[in-house]
């Protein structure tokens, strides 16, 4: 991975091929923003960078500007590039599977997530990861096991003489015993160690761990997370939409069971899905800024976002994290859409009036 192949982040890029550039690779860094934006794909560039054995300069760095890159081409680039460096080692939420049927670790996952992150080109989600590995309703957790794995690649030598990189994805899903035998290794780094925590967000992970980190913070890039699911979601959502505009229960029942029927990730994704689309739609109507998200539906792009009240956007965003807070907890699916939908839809036709 390369910091040339990443949308949107070369800001980021720059500050962090100067820093190596002038001798400063801290031990521990917490790369914090949304997968989908490059947060995993910026760790790993960042590994590759390191043990470049050529890297490439480009000059001053300018607005829109590459400073600097890894070559791509040397011995270890290769091995960074196929995932197979040997001093390169992954931890991330993990679960049992058709395969794994007890004792789930990343471990045993390794050459599943080494094939999710190619086939994603290392801006998938944790919702597609529990896709590509088809367990269903199963939550995926960074346990004991894990950090134990951890420190004992730690404590050897690296393989080829230069760093040992651990990347931590979604380090926030790390249980209680996980984080604390973790936060033993920030505690007392081994030398040529590099640790790099993965968050979406940082108020999960331990403030004692986040004190030990130097913190890359990565800027969310606009509509790019949601690009890919507008074919899947934009339907429902407009569909849905149009429902609690007419309040049709019978319909707007039917529509709830469907939703009930999916998984619980699924269900997540699509109320972030629609909590984006809504808040794109507020943008259009309140500040006048244009539609990231293309709904396929020229009537409903021009008219819905009139809908929107300006004085409903606390009650409909607080809405949004209630309902994705309790399907996360394994609230009642039915009965969370269906309260979310009366919430939405008596904004909505307080918007009409």
């Amino acid at each position: 991975m390369q910091f040339k192949d990443i949308e949107g982040q070369i800001d980021v890029s720059n500050r962090l091929t100067q820093a190596v550039d002038a001798g400063r690779v801290p031990h521990a860094q917490m790369f914090v923003g949304k997968s989908s934006a490059g947060s995993l794909a910026l760790a790993i560039a960042y590994a590759q960078y390191v043990g470049c054995q050529n890297r490439q300069h480009y000059g001053e760095s300018g607005e829109g500007k590459l400073r600097a890159d890894s070559c791509g081409c040397c011995p270890s680039c290769k091995k960074f590039r196929d995932l197979v460096h040997p001093d390169l080692h992954f931890f991330f939420p993990n679960t049992t599977t058709t395969r794994v049927t007890k004792n789930p670790s990343s471990a045993e996952l390794q050459g599943e997530f080494h094939e999710f992150l190619k086939s994603h080109e290392c801006k998938g989600t944790i919702e597609e990861w529990y896709d590509f590995l088809s367990v269903d309703n199963k939550q995926g957790l960074i346990r004991e096991r894990d950090a134990d794995d951890m420190l004992r690649i730690l404590s050897m030598k690296s393989y080829e003489g230069g760093n040992k990189t651990v990347v931590v994805w979604m380090a926030e899903k790390m249980n209680g015993d996980a984080a604390n035998t973790i936060l033993k290794s920030l505690e007392e780094p081994s030398e040529g160690t590099v640790i790099l925590l993965v968050v979406e967000n940082s108020e999960k992970i331990l403030s004692t761990i986040i004190s030990r980190c130097q913190i890359v913070r990565v800027k969310e890039v606009a509509n790019m997370e949601w690009r890919g699911k507008v074919e899947e979601y934009g339907h429902m959502y407009v569909g849905w939409m149009r429902q609690l505009f007419k309040l049709n229960m019978l319909s707007l029942s039917a529509w709830v069971d469907t939703m009930h029927a999916r998984g619980r990730e699924k269900q997540k994704e699509f109320l972030l899905f629609a909590m984006a689309a809504t808040r794109d739609c507020m943008l259009n109507n309140m500040a006048g800024l244009p539609l990231h998200i293309d709904f396929g539906d020229e009537k409903f792009n021009s008219s819905f976002p009139k809908m929107i009240n300006e004085n409903d956007v606390e009650l409909i965003n607080k809405a949004f994290d209630e309902a994705i807070y309790a399907i996360e907890r394994n609230g009642f699916a039915k009965l969370v859409f269906m309260e979310l939908s009366f919430k939405i839809s008596k904004a909505l036709r307080k918007g009409r009036k």
